[in-house]
């Protein structure tokens, strides 16, 4: 059983957990746990489920309080946040409550496509912590490029002053720096309160995230060791081997946020890792070319070759 509630304090890498599926779209729970022993073994410091890179979409709602309670089940002391933005205000509420007493730390909200003006969204997630009551701590994931709601530093300001289960931000507008600066020098005004920010984007900007102040890392990125040792490294001080280290894996990094193809990247480095059993997504999903596979596969080995130079050795393979 996961430990405790998420709070303002919350610091590190949540990774964001992909769903296996079979190669004929079965849920394929045995690889939810060599999926969830293997970023164990990568060292996160907590987990995000059902999120969109999760496929939580594509789940039946039975799905995914199985795939939640299996996570939670094997993870110890790691904190565990589930996804439940919905269309549905009592869809969300419903789902919110349920993985809470499954053993979540928090759960993650998302404002709807077509939310309008700096009203729409406080009334939005007014309504969001009426119904979930102050009991459940609150992730506002702001990732416009795919809701289309832009959130204002000032409303989120707002929001972190008038609901007290707002702990999080999961910061993914892009680009997001100077908004990110913002809202740590908001902060700072007597009486507010400081909430966690972690960074997602699949961490392409992670490193100048973490010099302006973000908390940590919430993506996806299938070497989830080089997202918890860069931030080890920052946290320790030594901001500029963090750096160093990030660039050795920069160019799979970009490689795995395209559009369209990035999940099927992910899941696919994953298989390759011996993190799960097939690559595929359930239906409709993308897939890689011959081409595609053979490019990875490249890049791979150049990433295996930078580390060796650099010393750090290559571990291709799932702990």
């Amino acid at each position: 059983m996961s430990s405790g509630k998420l709070t303002e304090q919350a610091k590190g890498v949540f990774i964001i957990a992909a769903t296996p599926f079979t190669d004929d779209g079965a849920l394929d729970l045995q690889s939810v746990d060599t999926l969830t022993d293997f970023y164990l073994g990568c060292g996160v410091h907590g987990f995000t489920l059902l999120g969109m890179m999760g496929e939580a979409h594509k789940l039946t709602g039975e799905e995914s309080i199985d795939v939640v309670k299996r996570v939670i089940g094997r993870v110890g002391s790691r904190q565990v946040i589930v996804g439940v933005s919905h269309a549905g205000l009592e869809n969300v509420r419903r789902l919110a409550h349920e993985v809470m007493i499954a053993g979540a730390a928090g759960v993650m909200v998302a404002p709807p496509p077509g939310l309008k003006g700096d009203d729409g969204i406080y009334n939005y997630y007014a309504q969001v912590f009426q119904a979930l009551g102050p009991d459940i701590p609150v992730v506002y994931q702001d990732y416009p490029q795919a809701t289309g709601v832009y959130l204002p530093p000032t409303v989120f300001e707002r929001l972190v002053d008038d609901f007290k289960q707002l702990v999080m931000l999961k910061h993914e507008d892009a680009p997001g720096l100077a908004k990110l600066t913002r809202v740590r020098e908001s902060e700072k005004k007597p009486g507010r309160r400081r909430v966690s920010i972690l960074v997602g984007n699949g961490g392409l900007y992670y490193p100048q995230e973490l010099r302006r102040g973000a908390d940590g890392a919430m993506t996806g990125f299938a070497w989830p060791e080089m997202l918890v040792k860069v931030y080890d490294l920052f946290a320790s001080g030594k901001a500029e081997e963090a750096e160093d280290l990030f660039d050795i894996y920069l160019p799979l990094v970009r490689h795995e946020v395209q559009p369209a193809i990035g999940l099927a990247l992910r899941k696919e480095v994953l298989f390759r890792r011996g993190a799960i059993k097939s690559p595929k997504q359930r239906a409709p999903g993308s897939s890689l070319t011959a081409t595609d596979k053979a490019e990875l596969e490249n890049m791979i080995e150049r990433l295996e070759r930078r580390l060796a130079d650099a010393g750090r050795g290559s571990k291709m393979a799932a702990e």
